[in-house]
């Protein structure tokens, strides 16, 4: 059957509707929240962390109140957007490739009560099904590395964003001075051929009509998260029993080390983007 999808999007949809992903990301990774977290010390719960970069992200998007039209673009399990909802009131768009995940998603909205703010469609950030200048906040965490074109995706992005609207979203990236061929145990096992950079967002964001407002570089965080995911993996084997293969841990396990190598080397990067859609 074809696909909507680009090839690089259609592997991460197979990824992320596999069962193994799906447990392993629910049980292990953080439950709600999918996504790098704010460490304040390296052996705290990923959960607790991962929280604490969606209440950082949201200080930085302020001020968000009932009338903000959010759209979360590689939304996950939802985690970021029932904050959202539930805290300032706002609607939220959840866009996000995986039908399983998605399926999470409506889930804990019901059992929530937040259903009626948040509305979770199948679709990929490359192509989004909103109309232009429709949302005032668009929203992504560690999801545009999934794409084969991410300036592509800056483009969607811009064009759904009424003017004045903002722009705020981490990604893992690789550093603008990464040595050439370093990265190629990490783009292995991720299905990727490149990922983006600080310079290739600030350079899209500006080709595409949108302003650089602060970027926050958190670039430390990222192996401390890798390291806390592999040593909870670890410490989860007899829990995971039976939810995820022993292959698929075995394999999530050096993808991990490789992320965590990378990232104490130098050559990743990591950080909060927030960027402004020009008013002119």
């Amino acid at each position: 059957m074809s696909t909507p999808y680009s090839e690089v999007v259609e592997t991460a949809r197979n990824y992320y509707n596999s069962e193994d992903a799906d447990n392993f990301y629910f049980h292990i990774w953080g439950g709600e929240d999918i996504h790098i977290g704010l460490y304040r010390h390296a052996d705290e719960a990923i959960a607790t962390a991962s929280r604490r970069t969606i209440e950082r992200m949201a200080g930085i998007a302020a001020p968000i109140t009932p009338q903000t039209r959010v759209l979360d673009i590689g939304s996950g399990f939802g985690g970021a957007a029932r904050y959202l909802a539930a805290s300032f009131g706002c609607t939220v768009t959840c866009l996000n490739l995986s039908e399983k995940e998605n399926a999470r998603n409506r889930a804990m909205n019901r059992d929530q009560g937040l259903d009626g703010r948040i509305a979770v469609r199948d679709g990929s950030f490359e192509s989004i099904p909103l109309g232009d200048a429709s949302v005032d906040l668009v929203w992504s965490q560690d999801a545009i590395l999934h794409s084969g074109e991410r300036d592509r995706v800056v483009t969607e992005v811009a064009r759904v964003l009424r003017p004045g609207g903002h722009f705020v979203f981490t990604d893992p990236m690789q550093a603008d001075d990464c040595p050439s061929g370093v990265l190629q145990p990490v783009l292995e096992r991720i299905h990727l051929s490149t990922l983006g950079s600080f310079a290739f967002y600030r350079q899209a964001a500006a080709r595409h009509g949108l302003e650089e407002v602060e970027i926050v570089d958190l670039t430390d965080q990222l192996p401390v998260h890798y390291a806390r995911v592999g040593a909870v993996l670890e410490a989860s084997r007899e829990q995971l029993a039976g939810k995820v293969s022993t292959d698929y841990v075995t394999r999530m396990k050096t993808g991990l080390e490789h992320w965590v190598e990378a990232g104490r080397a130098g050559y990743l990067s990591w950080g909060i983007m927030h960027f402004r859609k020009r008013a002119d």
